[in-house]
């Protein structure tokens, strides 16, 4: 049996009764920027994550790159972030015009290591920057708590993390502002590229909004050097329609990785993903740990089992960030980087596929 990482075709099969009216309906309008399709997603997205404000971007690089914009980010500012994120946490930070600053990975959470942030803290520092990583939440409140004691704005990079929730609280409204990414294979994806900024602040709201339309309150007046980054109406009404089933389908994933749990928990050689109290993940990657990960990752690649690696090379060790650090500056990423791999994960996936990944596995680790 073959077993894909990912299968949108099969959540697209589900929604295409609700999905093709409504895209048909903008396209009937011929209203593809702007207009009430956006608005109203970006009203819905802000109280599903609690929070006053969503500004629909073009993507999530552009989300994290105008969050830190809009709070006044920029040359000669430092921003604090995780060694062992994707690369779009720190290229967002340097196109904003700030130094990424990282801080190596805690190995027991794979989150930033909160007991080495403030020793990272310089009086250029503007923000933190932890990542929601894998739909995992971070521990916001001892980072909240640095944030505030030291005057630093706190950004969510919340581009995995569409419905998870710390403490009750969803991710999105747990920092100053937060950045979403709408990519395709996000738990909440788009039909294309797309992004949102969730913030209580209306000054950050307003100015996202400027500079994401060529730093335009208004038409033909410019008051800001800005940029072009809008989420199109065709996306709005595709993220507005799943948006409805998100918590669902997050649901569905918490079964998988249940699943997984007790058909590979007794594996010497393998390390699961550990949920902790106050979190609940949303597991947009299962992501386990192994000593032995290439054998497990030919073993997939034989069984026809779609696998990923989440990250394999650290940020600090891709030739466009090497002045970030280099060879054994941030050993606990690089350790993770060479022993990390996803799993598939997907809402509709059977016992049967559930089955035949374990099977694999277990026997690549026999």
């Amino acid at each position: 049996m073959q077993v894909p990482f990912l299968d949108l075709r099969t959540q697209y099969r589900g929604l295409s009764q609700e999905l093709l009216p409504a895209m048909q309906e903008i396209m009937e309008q011929a209203a593809f920027i702007g207009g009430p399709a956006l608005a109203t997603f970006e009203r819905e997205f802000a109280g599903f994550c609690g929070t006053e404000f969503a500004v629909g971007v073009a993507n999530g690089t552009d989300a994290l790159q105008l969050a830190c914009r809009a709070a006044g980010i920029g040359p000669g500012d430092e921003v604090i972030t995780a060694a062992n994120t994707f690369v779009a946490t720190v290229e967002a930070i340097a196109l904003a015009g700030a130094r990424p600053v990282l801080v190596d990975m805690d190995p027991e959470t794979y989150h930033i290591d909160i007991a080495r942030i403030e020793a990272a803290i310089t009086p250029r520092t503007k923000a933190l920057m932890p990542v929601h990583l894998y739909g995992d939440p971070v521990d916001a409140d001892p980072i909240r708590e640095i944030a505030r004691r030291r005057g630093l704005l706190f950004i969510e990079d919340a581009a995995q993390a569409a419905g998870a929730r710390y403490k009750g609280r969803a991710c999105g409204s747990l920092g100053d502002l937060a950045g979403f990414s709408f990519y395709p294979g996000k738990n909440l994806g788009a039909y294309g590229d797309g992004g949102a900024v969730t913030t209580s602040r209306p000054e950050y709201a307003a100015k996202i909004r400027q500079l994401g339309d060529h730093g335009s309150p208004a038409k033909f007046q410019h008051v800001l050097l800005g940029t072009n980054s809008r989420l199109d109406a065709l996306q709005a009404v595709v993220l507005r329609i799943k948006l409805k089933h998100l918590d669902e389908w997050n649901r569905q994933r918490r079964r998988v990785a249940q699943a997984y749990a007790e058909r590979l928990g007794d594996l010497e050689w393998l390390r699961l993903p550990r949920t902790r109290p106050g979190h609940e993940p949303i597991f947009h990657l299962y992501v386990v740990r192994s000593a032995k990960v290439a054998t497990i990752a030919e073993a997939l690649k034989e069984a026809a089992v779609g696998f990923g690696y989440h990250y394999p090379v650290p940020v600090h060790l891709q030739p466009a960030f090497r002045e970030l650090g280099g060879p054994g500056s941030f050993p606990a990423a690089e350790a993770g980087a060479k022993e990390i791999i996803s799993l598939p994960m997907f809402a509709e996936m059977s016992e049967a596929q559930i089955d035949r990944v374990a099977e694999v596995i277990r026997g690549a680790l026999k």
